[in-house]
C-alpha cells in the first residue's frame, strides 16, 4: 500500500502528537481491560490500570530499541496471559513478575536459536497458505468482541448503543476515504469523537427524561475522581508491580515449588504467542512493504517482544504483545512512522500519571469502541485474505489447509491441559501446519511415483 509516512519519516511534532494520540486510542481500551479482567477473575487487586499503561509504553520503547527503529507497532497488555496471570496472583507480586520473566525468556531462547540457524525453517513451516488465513483469523476472531461491545449498554442489548457505535464506524470510514489529507491521518480520533458526542447527547436526554435506556455514558469515573477536588484528583501514582513486590517480599512465592509452577503456567503460553508474533509481523510486513523477519530480523523482533514484555510486567504486571489494533491503525492511516510509535509510548507513560485522562477513557462507552473496532479488526482480516490471494486454492492441498485453519479458528476450538490452554488461533495454526506438512509429504510421494513411472517407460 502507499504510505503517507514511511517507517523512517518524522512528522512535525504537533501533527505527530495527534497521530500518537490516535495510536493511543486504538490500543488503550484493550490495554486497560487486561488488569480489570485479571483482578475480576482472581478476586484481588494486584494489577493497576495506570501501571499497565505505563508498562505498555516502557515495553514498547524496549521493543523499538531492539528492532533498531524499523518495526512500527505498539506493544500492549496480552490477553493470552490472562489465565496464567489470574493464577499467578496467588504467588504475590513477585510471582507475577517471575511468570513474565519466564514468558520473556522463552522468546529470548528462540531468538538465540534463530540467530544461529536462520529463518528459512520459518518460511518452510509457515508459508503464505498458513500465515494468510491465520492473520485473517486473528481479525475474524475479534469480531465477536467488536459486536459484543457494539450492541450492548450496561450488559444489555441496546439499539441506541448500536446507533452510536455505527456513527463512530461510519464517521471513521468517511474520514479515511473521503476526508482531506489531515482527516485521513486521524480517522479514529474523528470517529471516536463523533461516537462519544452522540452517546453523551443521548445520555443527557436520558437523564432529563429519566429514561435509563438512553444513558450510554457512565460519568461515575469522572465524578468519583473529582469528589472532592484535590491534588490527588489530577495526579495518579500508579501502583507499580515491582513496588508492590518490594513491600510484600518473597513469602508468597513459595520457593522452588512456586517457581516451577509459574514456569508451567507461563512458558507454554509464550510458545503459543510466538506463533502469533510471526503472524503479526508478517501482516505488518505486508503493510509497510518490508520483510521484518529479515530486517531487522525475527531474532530482533523476538528479543524486543520478550525483553519488552519483561520490562512492561515489572512496571505494570501484564506481559505485552504486539497489538493488531496498532497494525490496523498503521494500515488504515498510512502512517508507519516509528517516531509516532515512540511518541505514543512516551504519551502512555506520561498519561498514566494523569487521573482525569484515565477517568475520561473509562467513560467512553463500549459501543463506541466496538464501532471503531469494526474497521480495525476488519483491516486485520482483510490483510490476511490479501496474503491468501497468492495461494493457488485450486490445489486441493491448499484448500484443505486453509479450511482447517479457518473452520477450527472461527469455530473456537481450544485445547485445555489443566490450567494451560491453547487458544483457538494457536490450535488452528498448529492444525494448519500439521495438515500442510502431512499433505506436502503425500504430494511429494505422488510426484516421485509419477517420475519413477515416467523413467520406467
Amino acid at each position: 500500500m502507499n504510505l503517507v509516512y514511511d517507517v523512517s519519516d518524522k512528522p512535525k511534532f504537533k501533527a505527530n502528537l495527534v497521530f500518537a494520540l490516535q495510536q493511543l486510542l486504538a490500543i488503550i481500551a484493550a490495554t486497560l481491560l487486561v488488569p480489570v479482567l485479571v483482578n475480576g477473575i482472581s478476586g484481588q487487586n494486584l494489577l493497576n490500570q495506570g501501571a499497565a499503561l505505563f508498562g505498555a509504553g516502557a515495553g514498547t520503547l524496549v521493543y523499538i530499541l531492539f528492532t533498531k527503529k524499523k518495526s512500527p507497532v505498539f506493544l500492549g497488555s496480552s490477553f493470552a496471559f490472562i489465565s496464567p496471570l489470574a493464577s499467578a496472583v496467588a504467588f504475590g507480586y513477585f510471582g507475577i513478575i517471575l511468570g513474565a520473566i519466564y514468558a520473556g525468556l522463552v522468546y529470548v531462547i528462540i531468538a538465540i536459536i534463530i540467530k544461529f540457524v536462520g529463518t528459512k525453517w520459518v518460511d518452510k513451516l509457515m508459508p503464505p497458505v498458513i500465515i494468510g488465513p491465520t492473520v485473517a483469523l486473528i481479525g475474524l476472531s475479534l469480531c465477536g468482541s467488536a459486536i459484543g461491545n457494539l450492541n450492548t449498554s450496561n450488559g444489555t442489548y441496546n439499539l441506541i448503543a448500536i446507533l452510536c457505535g455505527l456513527i463512530a464506524f461510519i464517521v471513521t470510514t468517511l474520514a479515511s476515504v473521503k476526508g482531506n489529507k489531515t482527516m485521513k491521518l486521524i480517522p479514529f480520533i474523528i470517529g471516536i469523537g463523533a461516537g462519544y458526542v452522540s452517546a453523551v447527547i443521548f445520555t443527557l436526554i436520558g437523564m432529563a427524561t429519566k429514561c435509563d435506556y438512553l444513558k450510554l455514558v457512565d460519568f461515575f469515573p469522572i465524578v468519583n475522581n473529582f469528589s472532592p477536588v484535590t491534588f490527588k484528583s489530577f495526579i495518579n501514582f500508579p501502583d507499580f508491580t515491582f513496588v508492590g513486590g518490594i513491600k510484600e517480599g518473597f513469602e508468597k512465592l513459595n520457593g522452588a515449588t512456586g517457581a516451577v509452577q509459574l514456569l508451567m503456567l507461563f512458558a507454554p503460553v509464550a510458545l503459543v504467542v510466538f506463533a502469533e508474533h510471526i503472524a503479526d509481523h508478517k501482516n505488518l510486513s505486508s503493510v509497510i512493504g518490508k520483510d521484518l523477519l529479515k530486517e531487522p530480523g525475527l531474532d530482533k523482533t523476538l528479543l524486543g517482544d520478550g525483553v519488552g514484555s519483561i520490562v512492561g510486567s515489572i512496571f505494570g504486571g501484564c506481559p505485552n504483545t504486539t497489538y493488531g489494533e496498532s497494525v490496523g491503525c498503521v494500515a488504515i492511516t498510512g502512517n508507519a512512522s516509528v517516531s509516532t510509535i515512540i511518541l505514543t509510548a512516551f504519551l502512555c507513560m506520561i498519561l498514566s500519571f494523569i487521573s482525569p485522562f484515565i477517568a475520561l477513557v473509562n467513560t467512553i462507552p463500549s459501543c463506541v469502541v466496538g464501532g471503531v473496532c469494526i474497521a480495525l479488526y476488519g483491516f486485520i482480516a482483510v490483510s490476511g485474505l490479501k496474503m491468501v490471494q497468492t495461494v493457488d486454492l485450486n490445489d486441493s492441498k491448499n484448500l484443505f489447509v486453509v479450511s482447517a485453519i479457518l473452520v477450527t479458528g472461527i469455530g473456537g476450538l481450544t485445547l485445555n491441559f489443566g490450567k494451560i490452554q491453547l487458544t483457538s488461533i494457536a490450535t488452528a495454526l498448529i492444525l494448519g501446519i500439521l495438515t500442510n506438512l502431512i499433505l506436502s509429504n503425500k504430494c511429494e510421494s505422488k510426484e516421485e511415483v509419477k517420475e519413477e513411472n515416467a523413467s520406467a517407460e
